[in-house]
């Protein structure tokens, strides 16, 4: 099928991206367009206006601030894969970058564009779950700030209001004696997670100090797995601990069950890779 008719603009600045889409109720933003093309050419969405937004200065730009890293919205997978700007995580970043999908994908597809998204099963949320990541959004009534968590609502729903764009994700630095570590089993002809987990682990004395684990393809939406980080946070850095914390991976979690993988083997493989990704970052500390 082809698309069906609509206009196509290219605005240079994220004011008059903005202002396109209050001007059309169903106008839709473009920058990788790696899940929209399919979709117009399926007639899923048929939009009368398409704003191409990869020319605005503002959204692919990367800055260094004094305690972490700004991204714009339209910085792609491959910039990051590659090292072409700066990974704030100490290279989990890039690592979570290499593992989706396929070059010709990474080339063309945007951190911004997987998180306005909200694939259930996408690797950047996990990460940035870990990582405490925050979203600006900006629209005609301003900007505004929100951290990742509040970001991601459910399935394919984030906190994005009619005619709003995210601009940037901001992302920490770690600090020394932290490591990070994202973990993850793809469904081979997709590329994407039937589970993904990342770890963001900082050791003092031996003892875990801080602990923060996001998980991907398990539930509705990624999630930051609370019960693990409770239970692991203030005990040994050891093989022990972390096994018992990351049994938690799933509580309080309605797994999903599809053609990939049951509920009760989401739900297994979560405590799985949990556990190898909080052993891999807590082994970075050392």
């Amino acid at each position: 099928m082809k698309p069906s008719r609509f206009d196509y603009e290219v605005p240079r600045t994220l004011d008059a991206a903005i202002t396109l889409l209050d001007s059309d109720p169903t106008a839709k933003l473009v920058a990788g367009g790696q899940t929209l093309g399919p979709m117009l050419n399926l007639r899923l969405v048929q939009p009368g206006l398409l704003i191409d937004i990869t020319r605005i200065p503002d959204l692919t730009r990367v800055e260094e601030t004094g305690d972490g890293v700004v991204y714009g919205a339209c910085v792609t997978h491959a910039a990051i894969e590659d090292g072409r700007v700066p990974d704030p995580a100490g290279g989990a970043l890039r690592r979570v970058a290499r593992g989706i999908a396929y070059r010709a994908v990474r080339t063309r597809g945007t951190i911004g564009g997987s998180l306005a998204h909200a694939d259930p099963a996408a690797d950047y949320p996990a990460a940035l779950l870990a990582l405490e990541a925050k979203v600006k959004i900006a629209g005609s009534g301003g900007e505004r700030t929100i951290g990742i968590e509040e970001f991601l609502v459910d399935a394919l729903t984030t906190a994005l209001e009619p005619g709003e764009i995210v601009s940037e994700i901001h992302v920490p630095i770690e600090q020394g004696g932290t490591g990070v570590s994202y973990q993850t089993q793809i469904q081979l002809a997709s590329g994407f997670a039937i589970v993904g987990a990342a770890a963001r682990v900082a050791v003092k004395d031996g003892k875990v100090a801080t602990a923060r684990v996001g998980v991907t393809g398990i539930a509705s939406k990624p999630y930051r797995a609370r019960a693990v980080e409770s239970a692991l946070e203030g005990k040994q850095a050891s093989a022990e601990s972390i096994a018992a914390a990351a049994a938690h991976a799933a509580d309080g979690v309605e797994a999903l069950a599809d053609l990939h993988a049951s509920a009760e083997y989401r739900t297994h493989v979560a405590a799985v890779y949990v556990r190898r990704a909080l052993e891999a970052a807590a082994g970075q500390t050392r």
